[in-house]
């Protein structure tokens, strides 16, 4: 009984290593993927570190007109500024920088272990296609229209939805606010 699981074992093991390792040529098709999507990774990085710089913006702002006078307001704001300004250059290549580097350790054996070689190849081959170039530069300006045409389309039924949730929110912090029209 021992001899037939040791049989077993010994059959199985070899099997789960050669899965266990991607072949070059999937290594190959990983980082080939991972180089067109890296302007993506660095979007997604500099998002993620603006995202604490304009938090603080705002609350800064916020902070502005109550804390600080009003003849010193211009130059305080432009101090914070060059401060989230200096921030942004530090962090932002920073991190852009380390997801770069991290993505092939990360997503790599995430896209080696999900996919097939011939996936992988189809995926390569549809994100280098000269179509979804242009259809991802084209993206941005597609967003754009359709934000547009969602706020016209929308303004009326929001905007009074808007001031109403101000009234409301002023009204339980005791502010008295005046009634705003919509714009």
């Amino acid at each position: 009984m021992h001899k037939k699981l040791l049989i077993a074992l010994l059959l199985v093991l070899p099997v789960v290593a050669v899965h266990a390792q991607p072949t070059p040529a999937k290594k190959a098709l990983v980082a080939r993927i991972l180089k067109v999507q890296q302007p993506g990774i660095e979007g997604m990085s500099r998002s993620m570190a603006e995202r604490p710089a304009i938090a603080l913006m705002d609350r800064a702002g916020a902070a502005l007109s109550e804390r600080v006078p009003a003849d010193k307001r211009d130059a305080v704001a432009k101090e914070i500024q060059a401060d989230v300004k200096k921030y942004l250059d530090e962090a932002v290549p920073l991190v852009s920088s380390r997801a770069v580097k991290l993505a092939p350790t990360t997503v790599g054996p995430l896209l080696e272990e999900k996919f097939t070689e011939e996936e992988l190849k189809q995926i390569a081959a549809f994100l280098e296609s000269p179509a979804i170039n242009k259809f991802q530069q084209l993206s941005g300006e597609m967003q754009k229209v359709l934000l547009e045409k969602v706020v016209a389309d929308t303004k009326g039924v929001i905007e009074p939805k808007v001031v109403a949730l101000e009234q409301s929110v002023s009204k339980r912090l005791g502010i008295v606010a005046p009634a705003t029209a919509p714009k």
